[in-house]
């Protein structure tokens, strides 16, 4: 049997008023959680270092003008100290080294498909933590016997495969291959000149270089280059936000470059993230303005029953046990709301995954997305409920 109280309380409830909070707020939640769902699953396209909602690095150097550095100095295109703690300084920044490069003569030699391959190299470092990948035993102690590791950019292998191969009649080769061909290293200069064993373990796709242990190469530096380390003319920045236009316009005005087509990567994932903002908040807006709905018809609604509250005060009924009627209608409401919502965020998400999976995306999970779900329904209907004891304690007095 119904409890009376509650029949008396519902009695004026008005169904259109509730039927277009529902409809509100779905809509309000809906917007919000698809969008939600959408930018988990897009920043999961091409997963790490590809996607290019990853974290965003950027690898500059300043443009070389004019005649260059035919006059032999490189003071033009290297970095200074104070340029360098400028750019540390900048708010996008998150982070920023140099590269290190060799100051010798390299030469490398390898035995493949029966024929001797040899050719001039240079070889830089970075700290180890910038790398997009790190094989397993990257490093080096000096004096050892085991084959200095070597990364080098997967263009390079490309260039191979598709240029130099196909014209030249050699084989192309996979990455496990090369990875398999034992190289051998010539370093010299200051009067010095020694063979050692080397090996390519990896390829990047962030590092447009060939890349070497930092051990590896101060202790080379110091044994074969004849003048003191050299500034970097190379730096790789991690931003604090992918694609900031402030990182642009900072390049822009101190002629700086940037390699690849990370800026552009970087813009994209800065609009889209931009746009997600937008939909976001335009969903919150919504269930914003349904949550004031609802609280104004509540309080139109106490407001008629006026008198039927100081009956029910002077029949010895408390607030709360007032209030609970009205609490139980509108976590009902917002539970089917919070579920259909979600429903719907889970069907765009089906919907849209055979395409995204087509781009090399793996599929996020939903439960991140429901649990946000729940957790705004949850503080909706807790502010709701603290609306309504509020309004109904006053209409006690």
């Amino acid at each position: 049997m119904k409890n009376p109280l509650n029949r008396l309380l519902r009695r004026n409830v008005s169904a259109g008023q509730l039927i277009g909070y529902a409809l509100a707020n779905l809509v309000g939640l809906a917007i919000v959680l698809t969008a939600m769902q959408f930018y988990r699953d897009v920043s999961c396209i091409t997963s790490g270092e590809d996607s290019f909602i990853s974290r965003d690095y950027l690898i500059i150097s300043k443009k070389v003008e004019g005649l260059g550095s035919l006059g032999g100095s490189t003071a033009a295109t290297d970095f200074t100290a104070a340029e360098i703690a400028d750019i540390k300084a900048q708010p996008w920044t998150r982070r920023v080294a140099g590269f290190t490069a060799a100051g010798f003569n390299v030469a490398a030699s390898l035995d493949f498909a029966g024929r001797g391959l040899s050719t001039s190299l240079f070889l830089e470092s970075i700290p180890t933590d910038y790398f997009d990948v790190v094989p397993p035993g990257w490093g080096y102690t000096p004096g050892s016997s085991e084959p200095v590791p070597v990364v080098i950019s997967k263009d390079y292998l490309t260039l191979y495969n598709f240029g130099y191969a196909s014209t030249h009649g050699m084989p192309r080769i996979s990455e496990a291959m090369v990875s398999m061909v034992p190289l051998r290293l010539s370093l010299s200069g200051n009067g010095r000149q020694e063979w050692v064993n080397a090996r390519i373990v990896g390829f990047s796709q962030r590092l447009n270089t060939i890349a070497v242990p930092e051990e590896f190469l101060s202790w080379a530096n110091a044994r074969f280059s004849e003048e003191p380390p050299a500034a970097p003319s190379r730096l790789i920045i991690e931003l604090n936000r992918a694609g900031d236009p402030a990182a642009t316009a900072y390049l822009d005005d101190h002629s700086y470059e940037a390699a690849g087509d990370k800026a552009d990567n970087g813009r994209a994932a800065f609009f889209l993230g931009v746009v997600t903002t937008v939909v976001v908040a335009v969903g919150a807006v919504i269930s914003a303005l349904a949550f004031f709905i609802l609280l104004l018809s509540i309080y139109l609604l106490l407001q008629k029953n006026r008198q039927k509250l100081h009956r029910l005060m002077e029949l010895g009924y408390t607030p709360a046990q007032v209030a609970r009627s009205y609490y139980i209608m509108v976590a009902a409401v917002n539970l089917a709301v919070v579920v259909a919502a979600l429903a719907i965020a889970v069907a765009a998400h089906l919907a849209w995954r055979p395409d995204l999976e087509s781009l090399g995306a793996d599929s996020a999970s939903v439960w991140p997305t429901v649990a946000v779900g729940f957790a705004a329904m949850m503080a909706i209907t807790l502010l709701n409920m603290l609306a309504i004891r509020r309004r109904v304690v006053a209409s006690f007095r």
